[in-house]
């Protein structure tokens, strides 16, 4: 056995990992180096894998010509392994063990070979027997290694296919594949065995067995015993199987000595159901045989049944699969049942006269049992299968010998053949007068099967009669024992059987016992006068007394009712009993006793439904089968499967021998389709293998076929017959296996007629229907193939001269094309047939080059063209170039360089005539504009370069014929259509970053070099370049974990089909966008998405055209109902997303309809506006996040983005979930931007901080007031720009003035949606700085709004505390704060400020203007102040009062005077920012003409004229 050697401790290797073939960890690249262009794991002799020995070599100019000296099969074994050697690098990269070490048998066994056979010293015939090994090897390995199978002729030497016939390569490729389908099949089949002892349960597996070794019994009885084990349900208290008898003798050995050691039983027909029973246990009754009491003599009576003890264990978790261990010995306890009058019972004991169930439960409910070591030994296992199967499987286990108890029920499949006909009988209970006697009777109960003459018949297991257990003096005796009566006789003669039962008292004294006779009897029929079994469940007999000899005469009793019930029923309307009839003499205590028993009948042929019985034997009552053909249909289903091979025989005979009458024949085809379709219910539909087994193997009605196609052909002739939908309706339902009769009914047919009966009829008897038609189609091919193959050119063109007119050329030309393009599509044969697929490949190649020709010259002209001969040309060619078999780049290098050598790239050969055939259409071309576009695509899709290079060039024909030919000047029509194939293309997982830059190089040139097509093409042909690299980033971050890259990517396709106007396209990427949101719980982006859709439709009854619709199937008609249910489903994403609904009404003024709706009610949406009012929404956060350097994505790389935080989001939380997105990139502490050196770096690099969202109140809120609430929405909602400022100090500072060199650089972002929207992201827009002076006016327009909104919040609510009031008026009139106004004053206010900057003029006076307009402010908020004034307060408030005093002065003297004119009853806004925005905006670098900060959020309550004075 070879190991990797190599890996030693002295290189490092583990001492675990020696001889085990594994490298150390962390070294797996190590562990494997190239040799002869083959990784090849060390350690492994490089010498036994050396590729080949040279023996000679000629050299022809400057090339050397390498002849090698190994056998073919050498070589064979070097290529196999240098291909193997690749899989099983992968295997061991990719850790699957399994596969592994499999692979690396093979591989070492081949290894192994291959030296023995290049030795030369092994003898002819062991040569050629080692020869078999290696083929059989090689080819399992290939199979199961997804490789190709290699065909071979009889002494095992690879076929040559140009050598070979068709025929005969089909052949030994159906030979090949079927020997290791069942090479393969034996290795499943072994290693299944192997694994089953550590495998419980297989999922396919619906029966079940348990095997039971009973090892050993102790227990000190002194008498004879019988064992009787079985399983039970204690939940149910129902006893699931029959008996496992064990005869125990006194001497504490088995009865039968030979068996010592080899006690073994198998509980069989357990099915999925009863192994999911919440308990399940294994019990055993033990009853003593010998005398009525252990203290009894020699005169006492012995042989008589008597109850002794029980055992019972819990095997639940055996049976659940969860302990499975066949070596381990299970204890199971004994508790013994005594007497219930003895003086000497303990409290544990339970009494004789209690049911056998109840003892059971009592001692499963037990805790404890006082066994004194008395007990069973046992061992368990759970096994898969039936008793057939597990006597394969199993055979160390379960053999000949092993006793078998089955099921009491029948399995969960039955299979055809399967015979069973088993009549379980319980004797229940029994009430019995004791006569005369002082104490109730030792009641013994015998049974016992007769004739209607009365002559004995056998029970089963070759006993005539079963004798009961005795209870002593018990009157009301509860046996619950089960007996099986084996129905040995023939099922005809059932009918005249009947179970009798005698009652006799037992004595103790034997003189006694032997002058008893039975005292009683009862008798039950096995079948009632219907024919019908006798009905499962309990029946109270009649208890019969009188003469003994008279009891065994059955003709005396069996005109007597036997139960109660049928006894009830013959009464006589006079009320007198039939009584008199009976010879037996009665007694008067005779009506008191009284018998039960119980029956449950498991049979395959015997029926307890009287329809069923009426269908089976319809032979012996033939008037009527309609009748009872109708009735099948209501018999319950579990019946019809007991008895599916007899009900279909008897379906099938009907039809076939009442074929004079056509009534039988829809009745039976009927009925056909009643049990198929029950066989498709999912109760039974584990009886589709059964079903199956039949149609294949048991059903031989020839002319079936016949009847059945003429009753479907009326059915479907017939369908607008409102009678007979239904009847239809069901036959389609059931059509796959209505067409499995009919097709093997022909098979069968054909068999008997055709010379190759035997080999036809054992074919379609051993294969499946679709094995059947797998194997006509490919013999079809292979001959058809064969003839073409032989074919040269005169052929071809002398077989198309024989064709006398043009039209029986076009026919055939139009067959031949559609068949070759089925064929190609249906795939004939496996994949792995490489030879046979290459060979027909190659064959039809050159059949279609042929018909080019004719193609050419006779349907090309303007005359003869024919439209759709030269379409299905065109499609069959670009299916036969874009087979499976022919992608070349999707197979290893091996394969691709043996099928290069051998057949060439044919679809560079079948490309280029595709190119030049639809050069050659001259004006034929524009017909087949757009049809042509989505299989020339696909053509130029295949990733061949010469192949793309060739046909690329085929849509610039196409732009520039529809430009010339289709009278508009344009190529919409092949945009059109380019873009539509190109996005299904693409996302398909076609094309690469090559085609682009190949389609957008080839289209360029041609354009460029047209006269009228070098603007508009250009134009397109960069279009189409950049849709493609949004469809090839789309398809590359489909598969990427972040869902976020996914939205980007959806986003960038929709907006290009957008702005093409495809709404088609665009729809399906909007409901793409959607559930990504949705899956991300990003409910309101899902709205906002669905908007953009419902955006596209009118408020009107105009039909919705089919895009529109979409997948989401909304059942509507008109596009306002679409409208409205978007709109019902977008407020349902907006509720879910905690955005307020009704704020977002306000976004849809424009569409006043919306307001007029019917199904947006006045209380719903009253509940929206309440909601906005009252509901607490939490604001997000908005952050701003730069992808800098080469490492991101396209789409990402050196971008910034807006992003809108979730609820209560902070920025940490943020920065580590865009870390995880991206572990490998470098956080950057600063907000500044990064310089080029940072964004041409190779790495990754996040920015990240919080930006602050600018509100933007629609015109209509204008100088309006307007509630808090409302502002507060759009404070962070509806927003489009967002800003970020930091501080930047330009020049030396200056000590005196903080503020005279203090810069603000304010980045404003402004996006192409609004926030909230269709993502939570957008990109950044632009970036703007201001002056110190625009600073300095921004603040004062900060500061103005402040009071302005404080003042208005104080003037409608008077509650509201007055500290943060006096801290804004502290913080702005107190000097010593702020530093007041002298700091402007100082650094703008001053000649060499103007000097030096002339053109702030106007800011300047905007600054004094904002100075002095903020003192009537001040004045407002100072009264109010007043107001509210408190103790505590006046000293502030007095202190305020004189600094405003004399900064009013200060300011009125050299700034003017402003005066608020109040207008009574009229509540104005004041936008105290509006002249001053304008300004600030006229001088600033950025291109939007809004406020960076619209001071729209302050309300006065007074409105104003400004006025200098």
């Amino acid at each position: 056995k070879r190991t990797w050697k190599c890996w030693n401790k002295s290189r490092g290797g583990h001492e675990d990992d020696q001889g085990t073939g594994a490298p150390p960890p962390g070294e797996e690249k190590a562990a494997w180096r190239p040799h002869s262009s083959l990784p090849i794991p060390e350690g492994v002799l490089i010498s036994s894998v050396t590729p080949l020995f040279l023996s000679s070599s000629f050299l022809s100019r400057q090339h050397e010509t390498v002849i090698p000296s190994e056998l073919p099969l050498g070589q064979e074994l070097t290529s196999t392994l240098r291909e193997w050697a690749v899989i099983w690098h992968k295997l061991y990269v990719t850790n699957k063990t399994t596969q592994f070490r499999h692979v690396q048998q093979m591989t070492y066994s081949l290894i192994e070979w291959r030296s023995q056979i290049l030795s030369g010293t092994l003898p002819k015939d062991e040569l050629a027997e080692l020869k078999k090994k290696v083929t059989a090897k090689i080819d399992y390995g290939n199979r199961i290694l997804g490789l190709d199978l290699v065909v071979r002729d009889d002494n095992g030497n690879i076929l040559d296919p140009d050598e070979t016939s068709t025929i005969s390569l089909f052949k030994s490729h159906e030979t090949a594949s079927k020997r290791i389908d069942e090479r393969i099949q034996e290795e499943k089949s072994l290693q299944q065995n192997l694994d089953l002892r550590g495998q419980t349960i297989f999922n396919t597996t619906h029966t079940y067995s348990l095997y039971v070794n009973f090892k050993n019994f102790v227990c000190n009885i002194g008498e004879d015993a019988e064992l009787l084990m079985s399983l039970y349900d204690p939940d149910l208290s129902k006893f699931i199987s029959e008996n496992y008898l064990v005869r125990w003798g006194s001497n504490g050995m088995p009865k039968e000595i030979e068996k010592l050691n080899n006690l073994q039983a198998v509980f069989t027909d357990l099915s999925s159901s009863d192994l999911i029973r919440p308990k399940i246990s294994l019990v055993c009754q033990i009853v003593r045989v010998g005398h009525m009491e252990l203290k009894d003599g020699k005169k006492h009576t012995c042989g008589l049944r008597r109850p002794f003890g029980v055992a019972v264990m819990d095997i639940t978790d055996i049976i659940h699969g969860k302990v499975d261990d066949e070596e381990k010995q299970h204890f199971i306890p004994f508790q013994q049942r005594q007497l219930i009058m003895s003086p000497l019972i303990t409290s544990h004991v339970i009494g004789e006269n209690e049911p056998l169930t109840s003892v059971f439960n009592k001692v499963i409910a037990a805790k404890e049992v006082n066994h004194k070591g008395q007990g069973l030994w046992v061992s368990l296992k759970l096994l898969p299968g039936d008793l057939v199967q597990v006597q394969k499987d199993f055979s160390h286990l379960v053999d000949r010998s092993t006793a078998v108890a089955r099921k009491m029920g029948f399995p969960e499949i039955i299979l055809p053949g399967d015979v069973r006909n088993d009549i379980y009988v319980t004797l229940i209970q029994g009430e019995f007068d004791k006569g005369k006697k002082k104490t109730p009777k030792n009641v013994e109960v015998t049974m016992s099967v007769h004739d209607e003459d009365g002559n004995l018949q056998e029970v089963g297991g070759g006993v005539s009669e079963y004798k009961s257990v005795v209870y002593y003096q018990v009157k009301q005796p509860c046996w619950y024992e089960t007996v099986k009566v084996g129905v040995s006789i023939a099922i005809e003669e059932v009918s005249r059987c009947h179970l009798r039962f005698t009652f006799r008292h037992r004595s103790s004294q034997e003189s006694r016992d032997k002058s008893e006779r039975a005292f009683g009897m009862g008798f039950v029929k096995l079948m009632n006068a219907d024919g019908t079994t006798l009905q499962d469940g309990k029946h109270n007999l009649i208890v019969y007394k009188g003469d003994n000899k008279k009891m065994e005469d059955a003709k005396c009793y069996l005109t007597l009712p036997c139960t109660k019930t049928e006894m009830e029923e013959k009464e006589t309307p006079s009320g007198k009993n039939l009584h008199h009839l009976t010879n037996f003499t009665p007694t008067k205590d005779s009506t008191k006793d009284s018998f039960q028993i119980a029956t449950l009948i498991c049979s395959t042929k015997l029926t307890q439904n009287v329809d069923l019985l009426g269908l089976l034997n319809w032979r012996s009552n033939s008037q009527n089968i309609a009748h009872n053909l109708r009735k099948l249909m209501e018999v319950e289903g579990g019946e019809i499967v007991k008895f599916l091979q007899d009900t279909l025989d008897a379906l099938f005979n009907i039809m076939m021998e009442m074929s004079e009458n056509e009534t039988y024949d829809f009745l039976v085809f009927d009925a056909l389709v009643f049990i198929i379709s029950l066989i498709g219910d999912i109760k039974f539909q584990h009886f589709n293998p059964v079903l199956e087994t039949y149609i294949y193997k048991h059903f031989s009605a020839t002319l079936a076929y016949v009847k059945l196609t003429k009753v479907l052909n009326c059915y479907v002739g017939n369908a607008d017959d409102s009678s007979k939908t239904e009847l239809l309706f069901a036959a389609l339902k059931a059509l796959k296996y209505l067409f499995r009769f009919i097709v093997q009914s022909r098979i069968l047919y054909l068999s008997g007629v055709a010379s190759s009966q035997h080999h036809w009829r054992g074919y379609s008897s051993a294969c499946p229907l679709s094995l059947n038609l797998e194997y006509l189609s490919g013999i079809f091919v292979a001959c058809m193939t064969a003839i073409l193959r032989q074919m040269d050119d005169f052929h071809y063109s002398h077989y198309i001269n024989t064709f006398k007119t043009r039209q029986d050329i076009i026919d055939f030309l139009m067959e031949t094309f559609i068949m070759f393009k089925d064929l190609i599509g249906k795939n004939v044969y496996a994949a792995d047939w490489m030879v046979m697929n290459m060979m027909q490949s190659r064959v039809f190649l050159r059949a279609v080059n042929q018909f080019t020709s004719v193609l050419n010259r006779f349907f090309l002209d303007q005359t003869s063209f024919e439209l759709q001969l030269w379409n299905n040309y065109f499609h069959l060619a670009v299916a036969f170039l874009t087979h499976e078999s022919l992608q070349l780049e999707t197979f290893s290098q091996a394969k691709r360089n043996k099928i290069i050598k051998k057949y060439g790239d044919m679809r560079k050969e079948i490309g280029f005539k595709i190119r030049d055939m639809w050069y050659n259409l001259g004006p034929h071309k524009i017909k087949f504009i757009p049809a042509m576009v989505g299989p020339i695509l696909e053509v130029t899709l295949v990733p061949e370069p010469e192949l793309r290079k060739a046909t690329i060039p085929i849509f610039f024909d196409m732009m520039q014929c529809e430009f010339n030919f289709s009278g508009n000047g344009n190529f919409h029509m092949f945009e059109n259509e380019l873009i539509t194939k190109l996005d299904q293309e693409v996302e398909g997982g076609r094309g690469d970053e090559q085609y682009k830059i190949l389609l957008e190089k080839l289209l360029l040139e041609h354009c460029r070099k047209h006269k009228y097509l070098s603007a508009s093409g250009e134009v397109f042909a960069l279009l189409v370049s950049s849709l493609l690299e949004n469809l090839l980033d789309y398809r590359t971050i489909m598969h990427d974990e972040s869902k976020e890259n996914r939205m980007s990517c959806t986003v960038n396709v929709l907006n290009f089909y957008k702005e093409k106007k495809r709404e088609d396209i665009y729809i399906r990427y909007l409901y793409k966008l959607r559930d990504l949101h949705t899956d991300c719980e990003n409910y309101t982006e899902a709205a906002y998405t669905l908007l953009l859709h419902a955006e596209l439709l009118q408020w009107s009854e105009e039909p919705c055209v089919a895009h529109l619709l979409q997948r989401d199937s909304y059942c509507v008609y008109s596009q306002q109902e679409l409208k409205e249910k978007l709109y019902q489903e977008i407020i349902s994403f907006f509720d879910r997303g905690k955005v307020s609904v009704s704020a977002v009404f306000l976004h849809f003024t424009g569409e006043s309809l919306l307001w007029e709706c019917s199904w947006l009610k006045l209380k719903k949406r009253a509940t929206f506006y309440e909601n906005i009012m009252k509901a607490m929404r939490p604001q997000p956060e908005y952050f701003a996040v730069g992808y800098y350097g080469q490492g991101f994505p396209s789409f990402l790389r050196n971008k910034i983005f807006i992003y809108r935080g979730k609820e209560y989001e902070r920025r940490e939380d943020f920065n580590l979930k865009l870390l995880t997105q991206f572990p490998s990139a470098e956080k950057m502490t600063s907000t500044a931007p990064p310089g080029e050196e940072i964004k041409s770096s190779p790495k990754q690099y996040l920015q990240c901080f919080i930006v602050k969202p600018v509100m933007n109140l629609p015109p209509s809120y204008k100088d309006k007031p307007v509630p808090e609430q409302i502002l507060n929405y759009y404070r962070a909602n509806e927003v489009q720009q967002f800003t970020h400022s930091r501080p930047v100090r330009k020049g030396e500072k200056d000590p005196d003035n903080e503020f005279a060199n203090m810069w603000i650089e304010r980045t404003t972002y402004t996006t192409a949606y609004s926030f909230p929207g269709i993502l939570k992201w957008f990109e950044v827009k632009q970036i703007t700085t201001i002056s110190p002076l625009e600073n300095a006016i921004e603040t004062m327009e900060l500061t103005n709004e402040k009071i302005s909104n404080i003042v208005q919040q104080h003037v409608w609510d008077r509650s509201l505390p007055v500290h943060p009031l006096s801290m804004l008026l502290n913080g702005i009139v107190d000097p010593a704060v702020m530093g007041g106004y002298t700091n402007y004053e100082k650094a703008f206010f001053t000649e060499k400020y103007l000097q030096e900057h002339p053109e702030d003029q106007d800011k300047i006076e905007l600054l004094k203007q904002l100075i002095a307009l903020q003192m009537p402010l001040l004045a407002e908020g100072i009264r109010i102040h007043g107001e509210k004034l408190t103790e505590q307060l006046k000293p502030l408030h007095d202190r305020l009062t004189a600094c405003f005093k004399e900064l009013k002065k200060k300011v009125e003297k050299q700034y003017g005077v402003i005066t608020l004119v109040s207008i009574p009853g009229c509540l104005v806004r004041l936008s105290v920012t509006s002249v001053a925005s304008s300004v600030v905006s006229s001088s600033s670098t950025s291109s939007d003409s809004t406020s960076s900060r619209p001071g729209s959020d302050g309300f006065v309550i007074i409105s104003f004229y400004v006025g200098f004075t």
